[in-house]
C-alpha cells in the first residue's frame, strides 16, 4: 500500500483528521488525530499496510482549555482592532482579505492523549496516531490484540498517566508498587 492510499483510508475513518507533516522537522510523515471510536480501525489499517509500532506515550494536556480560550480571545481582539483600523482607511487591497483558517474547537474539559508511532522501514514512512480522552474518565481500547508489544506500553502509560486500556489482560504497574493509587506524570500530581 502506498502513502496516498494509506492517507485516504485513514481520512475515511469517522472523525479522523489527517495532516501531512514535514519529516525533517517533526520526524514523521503523517499526523492523524482520531476519536477513540476509530482507533481500532486505524490500527487495523496500519497493521494491514505492514507498519510496525515503534512506541506509545501519554501526554497530559492540563491547562490547555484555558490557554486556548485566552489565545482565541487575543486573536479575536486583534482581528477586531484590525477591522476597526481598516474602517478608518479603506482601500481595495483590504476589501478582499482571505478568511483565517478554521480552528479546532476548544475542548470543554482538559484531556489526556495517547500517541502511537508507526513505521514502515521499506518505505521510510512514519505515521503518528493521536487519540484523546477526558481526564475525568480516561479510557481507551487496548491495541494489544493487534500489536502484542503494545501490552507493555499500555501498562506503562496506565501506570504513569492513569489511562485505563479497556480489554487489556494485565494492567498492573511495571515500576510503581502494585498498590500505588497515584500517577506521577500527571501535571497535577504532587508528591
Amino acid at each position: 500500500m502506498n502513502a496516498e492510499t494509506l492517507c485516504a483510508q485513514l481520512a475515511a475513518l469517522p472523525g479522523a483528521r489527517v495532516r501531512a507533516a514535514d519529516h525533517a522537522a517533526v520526524g514523521y510523515d503523517l499526523d492523524v488525530t482520531l476519536p477513540e471510536s476509530s482507533l481500532l480501525a486505524a490500527v487495523g489499517i496500519m497493521d494491514g499496510a505492514g507498519y510496525f509500532i515503534e512506541g506509545m506515550t501519554g501526554v497530559d494536556w492540563l491547562g490547555e482549555c484555558e490557554a486556548l480560550r485566552k489565545e482565541a480571545e487575543a486573536k479575536a481582539k486583534k482581528a477586531a482592532e484590525a477591522a476597526a483600523s481598516a474602517g478608518d482607511a479603506p482601500d481595495a487591497s483590504q476589501a478582499a482579505q482571505p478568511e483565517p483558517p478554521a480552528q479546532d474547537p476548544i475542548p470543554q474539559e482538559d484531556e489526556l492523549e495517547v500517541v502511537y508511532d508507526f513505521n514502515l522501514y521499506a518505505a521510510r514512512h512514519r505515521v503518528c496516531l493521536r487519540v484523546r480522552t477526558p481526564r475525568s474518565n480516561p479510557q481507551i481500547h487496548t491495541i494489544a490484540e493487534i500489536y502484542p508489544i503494545a501490552h507493555w506500553h499500555e501498562r506503562e502509560i496506565h501506570e504513569f498517566f492513569g489511562i485505563v486500556f479497556i480489554g487489556h489482560p494485565y494492567l498492573i504497574p511495571l515500576l510503581l508498587p502494585e498498590d500505588a493509587e497515584y500517577h506521577p506524570l500527571l501535571k497535577d500530581y504532587s508528591a
